[in-house]
């Protein structure tokens, strides 16, 4: 095992050529290209053993995934924003074929209005596809899930494509130590891919299905995907504990960061939560037992272990980068669903932040621990609010007054 300084998407690259993989369909969108990149140089250098295929678009590259995976190769593909929306579709799709493979989304926010920057409205519109769905912090942990994506989707019983996701720029092009796996523990513990009676060759076609299904068979299907899915979580959790073994980092579905006796804890993925330990431990100082509650695995969602580690809490501050238009925070009404009717639940309070990039500090996140706090105490749960400065207001003010002024020049 060596120790070395890498980005997030280099980690990334890092996670599919210890996995071995055989096919790398391709197109590039910011801020994912330097991943595929990364992989091509090493295939031309025959560092890698595999064959990389630039596409014409995102939705023939998933096209092509799914049915290179369903001859029996590993196959790895990313992607961002726009480009897994264009490819929306065929997510839907590959999944169902149980096609399993890993496809990488560093998150970029969507249009419109247009952004570069990172926030999770992209990945969460692809969380009922069927796609395994893993949420990295660090660039040690974009590595590992790679490896446990594999390790998940290929399984048996499984048989699902997975989704890692990682957020575009604050992690992508972050560079952190990241501990490389030696490369034949790294083959031992992925494995061969074993697609069995699955697998196909065009020497040697067969008929997997009928073309348009009625209800019935639609049904039992859709639903097989579903309970495959819930599988997925208790062979994750077995490989998890497996690598962890292996190389001493813990992966478990949820991270679960000082909430043990903590009175309010933050719930939010992706890399927003370094930055909310640093709030937790601030809040620790001042006397306030403040925790953090982070789930790496987002489908399946890990419901029991959500209850459990929020059991008994008096206050839980949801922190959503992403908008669900018309409703709200996504993860805010995932959460609700799973601790509805459960005794001891907390009071859930609802924060919108982070979208387009935009900045969620410690000062901010120690701020709204307050408020659920206070809210918790009065027994209703606050409205949910965009987090939002009257200086950032006032900025958007001016930007529009100039707007103005030039449109009726």
């Amino acid at each position: 095992m060596s120790r070395v300084l890498l980005s997030g998407n280099a980690a990334i690259a890092w996670g599919a050529r210890l996995a071995g993989v055989d096919y790398v369909p391709a197109f590039p969108i910011t801020p994912q290209t330097e991943i595929i990149e990364t992989l091509a140089g090493w295939i031309g250098s025959n560092e890698l053993d595999a064959r990389t295929v630039m596409f014409e678009s995102e939705h023939s590259m998933l096209t092509a995934a799914g049915a290179a995976a369903s001859t029996g190769v590993r196959v790895f593909t990313a992607t961002s924003s726009q480009g897994l929306l264009y490819a929306m579709e065929m997510l839907y799709s590959v999944a169902g074929w149980r096609a399993p493979f890993v496809l990488v989304n560093v998150s970029r926010a969507v249009a419109a209005p247009v952004t570069l920057h990172s926030d999770h409205g992209d990945v969460l519109a692809a969380r009922d596809s069927g796609f395994l769905q893993l949420h990295a912090a660090t660039c040690q942990e974009a590595l590992d899930l790679v490896l446990l994506g594999y390790r998940t989707a290929e399984h048996p019983d499984v048989r699902l494509p997975a989704l890692v996701n990682l957020d575009g720029f604050l992690l992508s092009f972050t560079r952190e130590p990241v501990e490389l796996p030696d490369p034949e523990l790294a083959r031992r513990f992925v494995g061969a891919f074993e697609p069995g009676a699955s697998a196909f060759r065009a020497s040697r076609p067969v008929s997997q299905a009928v073309a348009v299904l009625g209800g019935g068979p639609y049904s039992y299907f859709r639903y097989e995907m579903h309970r495959a899915s819930e599988h997925a979580g208790t062979v994750f959790a077995d490989a998890a504990i497996e690598l962890e073994a292996a190389t001493g980092r813990a992966n478990d579905a949820v991270e679960c960061y000082r909430s043990d006796d903590a009175e309010v804890v933050f719930f939010l993925i992706g890399s927003l939560s370094t930055t909310a330990k640093d709030a937790v431990d601030r809040l620790r100082e001042s006397g306030t037992r403040a925790g953090l509650v982070r789930p790496r695995l987002l489908r399946p969602f890990p419901t029991a272990a959500l209850r459990s580690a929020l059991h008994g809490r008096r206050a839980v501050a949801v922190v959503d980068q992403d908008l669900s238009i018309g409703s709200g925070g996504v993860l805010h009404a995932e959460l609700a669903g799973a601790l509805h009717g459960q005794a001891g639940a907390p009071l859930l309070a609802s924060f919108i932040g982070g979208l387009g990039g935009r900045r969620v500090g410690v000062d901010e996140l120690c701020s709204i621990s307050g408020e659920a706090l206070e809210a918790a105490s009065a027994g209703r749960p606050p409205a949910p609010r965009l987090l939002y400065t009257e200086a950032e207001l006032r900025e958007v003010r001016k930007l529009q007054a100039i707007a103005h002024e030039e449109r009726h020049r």
